[in-house]
């Protein structure tokens, strides 16, 4: 019996090519340079600590930096978010991996739980407080964007 190929969908500049393999392509001999880049995190770990642990008024932690994009770690878990923060440099994007935090902005106030996220656009205005579903720790992914993003998610 022989075996089906593997196959592989590769996409450039937004058109898909599926290449066919006969073999898997993890099947290789190790990474030789830049391993790093590949490198596994767990956010729950005590190392990562962000400065704004206890504190309002804290910095969350940065975990990677790009012209265009940041992502940092924030995990609020005893004082709300005393002041107002407003952002002219970057569109935020605020995964909620635990507990549950309200968010109010000059536009809405929501709360978000684990598995939500929320796009703050440049400019607007909001802050974090601790709400009645708010955990010891409260984690949550920021992603800062310096791009223009749209919304396709709907798309199919």
């Amino acid at each position: 019996m022989s075996k089906k190929p593997d196959l592989e969908k590769v996409t450039i500049h937004g058109k898909n090519i599926v290449i066919k393999r006969d073999i898997s392509p993890i099947e290789n001999a190790g990474i030789a340079e830049n391993a790093d880049m590949f490198k596994l995190l767990n956010i729950f770990d005590a190392k990562f600590q962000p400065a704004n642990y206890n504190k309002a008024d804290g910095t969350p932690l940065r975990l990677y930096d790009a012209d265009h994009v940041k992502i940092d770690l924030s995990k609020r878990s005893k004082e709300d978010m005393g002041f107002w923060h407003r952002n002219v440099d970057w569109n935020e994007i605020i995964f909620c991996v635990k507990g549950a935090l309200r968010w109010e902005t000059e536009i809405t106030t929501l709360t978000l739980h684990p598995g939500e996220m929320i796009l703050i656009p440049k400019g607007i205005a909001h802050r974090s407080m601790l709400c009645d579903e708010s955990e010891e720790e409260n984690v949550l992914l920021e992603l800062k964007i310096s791009d223009e993003l749209v919304y396709v998610g709907d798309n199919k």
